[in-house]
């Protein structure tokens, strides 16, 4: 038989071109693979950025030397500034250009009702300060600003509010002057915590008779604090006016301020026990549930209630080293747990307390600044300084994005406010404004192993126990509808068993617990015996049924088992558990039980995963060539020796392969894990309890996540690590597999 030429030139055609097409193939799906590590690494890279500081405007005013407060709008367009006179300036700022920082121009200005010089003034932040001047009286000040649009340009105007009305404030109903305030204020009350001239510490609470959004009207009532701890420094109250502190020397006195009959103490502390550290500084971080501590020595301390045996207490939880001279003012951000330290040189420090992160330090002025705000996005800070005998106002621009990033943070037990104790948490939003994020992958990354773990212990076995019957000891007929019917179980979309689990499977092995355990003894005794009384059966019975039938006998006995398991449960659960074995396993084992939990897990998934693995091990066992086997039982070895000395070893690449493919499909498993755990981000490796995954909380937080924020980026940072997951799997899987198939070959 002869081939023509012509032949042979289409043949060599088709065979190029298909090698090159599936090189190109391949070739693409590394690329696409490279593309999409880049994609994830361009996402995720700024929230690992570090802070950067640069001044960004600049000016001198002249008229002005004491000046006592600043400020801006969100924009950074407009500031103002507050003198010792009650003067109120406000000032636009131009565009920055290349050669220098922007310029700034005046706009307005304004009178506060002041009758005498400030004394001191207190930033209570959304453009809101509290006026104390030198004989004593109080007011409220509210700065406003508003956009109005002409043609295609914008421009910022500021306005005067007076949300507590312009007449001096009734601190104290003896009329005594004041020399220390704090203040808080909803749209119902306001709260003073105050000390007079005479020394006295009293309470003020101003109750709206509507809103103070709409009317200035209110009453007063009056409370004094007995207090005989010293002469006080430092007074401080939390934006729910629920408590205050109290700061005399190195003690801290904490009162319950939310009664309207009594000021209770709450709790006494010591800041410091060394004698040679002073307190020079306080502050509340955003949210008021911490206290920052500035000391001679240039450290700030962090202190917030936990739980103890003795009840709630003020603890230090972290400390940091901000400068080498003492902290002379800590200025806070409104919503972050960031803030800000200057000392008398000019040096300034940016700190993240939760990350325990110093994000930028640096001397940035001649001196300690006399007044200084953060601005209201938090994107940069306002100061001024008063240089022989004129006062500069500075705007220092500051990148911060994601201060709250770190890779401690990440990795690491983080103690976040109010917690007992640093922990692994993973809780990301919450219905209140003073909500802290919380982003540890552990939670999730450890909830993804938990998961495939369970649904690997539960297919694996059965798996390849399936794998090795049907390639090995099946018929090739009855093989030829087994192996399609388990292969047609992975067209199955996940979501339906991930429904069916979590709305089916998972009340019935609540209701039905004591059943599925002894399921786990009675079904391996079931299928032995079973065998056990086929084989002892006389060989006339066995020859009348058919060989294709004869596995088949297992399905009733299986099926039985499973009906007596069931029709027990109740009996054993009276019997042995006091008729709940529930409440026996949370009450008397101390152990927690959701319904939707690790085992519910285990068997969906396991179900999804099975077909992947029977299907490449019984390939793998099947293409173990015959001859192998038939000289094997030649030499005398059994069917079961052969089947254990060099089928499985000859196929073990295969069957490796094919468990790790199935891990793989586990880790990476969506749906299942969404809709039959309670998605409950905890370490924890019981059974009885639930986990989130990588990718179920992907697909819960990503539609939720605003694009850029630090919540969106390690959202991708955990599609990283998912894809590190399966990347080292795969790598392992394709390792381990080469060296069994060299070890294996020459069989």
């Amino acid at each position: 038989m002869t081939i023509s030429s012509s032949t042979l030139n289409a043949r060599k055609v088709k065979n190029s071109l298909a090698k090159w097409l599936i090189s190109l193939g391949g070739i693409s799906v590394l690329f696409t693979l490279v593309l999409i590590f880049l994609y994830l690494l361009y996402v995720i890279q700024p929230i690992f950025e570090s802070a950067s500081v640069e001044k960004y405007a600049q000016h001198s005013i002249v008229n002005t030397q004491n000046v006592k407060h600043v400020g801006s709008d969100e924009l950074k367009e407009v500031l103002f500034t507050v003198d010792d006179q009650g003067l109120l300036q406000f000032y636009r700022i131009g565009n920055k250009t290349e050669e220098s920082v922007a310029a700034i121009s005046p706009l307005s200005s304004e009178q506060l009702p002041i009758n005498a010089p400030i004394a001191d003034i207190t930033d209570l932040g959304y453009g809101r300060f509290l006026i104390i001047d030198n004989v004593g009286q109080v007011n409220l000040v509210q700065v406003k600003f508003t956009a109005s649009y002409t043609d295609d340009s914008r421009e910022i105007n500021p306005s005067i509010f007076y949300p507590l009305g312009e007449d001096p404030l009734p601190v104290d109903e003896m009329e005594q002057a004041i020399t220390k305030l704090a203040f808080a204020m909803d749209d119902e009350r306001a709260t003073f915590i105050a000390v007079t001239e005479d020394s006295r510490l009293i309470k003020t609470t101003l109750v709206a008779e509507d809103d103070f959004s709409y009317d200035s009207e209110f009453e007063a009532e009056y409370q004094e604090i007995p207090y005989q701890k010293g002469e006080i420094d430092d007074l401080a109250i939390v934006p729910d006016m629920s408590i205050a502190f109290v700061r005399s020397g190195h003690e801290i006195t904490v009162y319950e301020t939310n009664d309207e009959y009594d000021v209770p103490e709450r709790s006494h502390f010591i800041l410091t026990a060394d004698a040679q550290t002073n307190v020079t500084s306080m502050a509340l971080l955003s949210g008021g549930s911490s206290l920052l501590v500035g000391d001679n020595t240039g450290k700030v301390s962090q202190w917030f209630e936990i739980s103890t045996e003795r009840g709630r207490e003020f603890t230090l939880v972290r400390h940091f080293d901000a400068s080498n001279q003492p902290i002379t003012k800590i200025v806070t951000e409104p919503y972050r747990k960031s803030f800000y330290t200057f000392n008398q040189s000019g040096d300034m420090g940016v700190f993240y307390t939760t990350s325990e992160a110093t994000l930028w330090q640096g001397k940035l002025f001649e001196q300690q600044p006399v007044a200084a705000v953060v601005t209201p996005r938090a994107d940069g800070v306002i100061t001024a300084e008063v240089n022989n005998g004129n006062t500069t106002i500075t705007i220092t621009s500051v990148h911060n994005e994601h201060p709250e990033v770190t890779w401690s943070g990440l990795w690491q037990q983080v103690w976040y406010e109010g917690y007992p104790e640093p922990d692994y948490i993973w809780q990301s939003t919450s219905g209140s404004d003073d909500f802290e994020a919380k982003f540890s992958l552990v939670p999730i990354s450890f909830g993804t192993l938990k998961a495939a773990a369970y649904a690997m212990l539960f297919a694996v076995p059965i798996a390849l126990a399936a794998a090795v019957y049907t390639a090995y000891f099946m018929t090739p007929a009855l093989r030829k509808k087994v192996k399609p019917t388990i292969e047609l179980m992975e067209a199955l979309p996940t979501v339906i068993l991930g429904f069916l689990a979590g709305l089916w499977l998972a009340p019935i092995i609540e209701d039905y617990l004591p059943a599925i355990f002894m399921m786990l003894v009675m079904l391996p005794i079931t299928i032995l015996l079973t065998a056990y009384g086929w084989n002892r059966l006389p060989k006339e019975i066995k020859f009348k049924v058919p060989e294709t039938m004869a596995p088949l006998i297992l399905i009733p006995m299986v099926i039985l088992t499973v009906y007596l398991a069931f029709a027990l449960s109740p009996v054993m659960e009276d019997v042995f558990f006091g008729g709940d074995i529930r409440q026996y396993i949370t009450n008397d084992l101390g152990i927690s039980f959701d319904q939707r939990n690790a085992l519910v897990v285990g068997i969906a998934m396991g179900f999804a995963v099975i077909p992947t693995i029977f299907s490449m091990a019984e390939d793998a066992i099947f293409g173990v060539p015959k001859h192998l086997t038939s000289g094997s039982l030649a030499l005398g070895a059994t069917p079961w020796q052969t089947l254990i000395k060099v089928v499985i070893l000859t196929a073990s690449p295969g069957i490796f392969s094919a468990v790790m493919m199935g891990l793989g499909r586990a880790v990476g498993e969506t749906m299942i894990v969404l809709m039959a755990t309670g998605n409950t981000p905890i370490v924890d490796w019981s059974i009885f309890q639930g986990m989130r995954t990588l990718s179920a909380n992907i697909a819960v937080e990503m539609p939720e996540s605003e694009v850029g924020s630090s919540h969106y980026r390690i959202l991708f940072l955990a599609a990283f690590v998912l894809f590190i997951f399966t990347f080292v799997f795969n790598t392992v899987a394709e390792f381990v597999r080469q060296r069994l198939r060299e070890k294996y070959s020459s069989l």
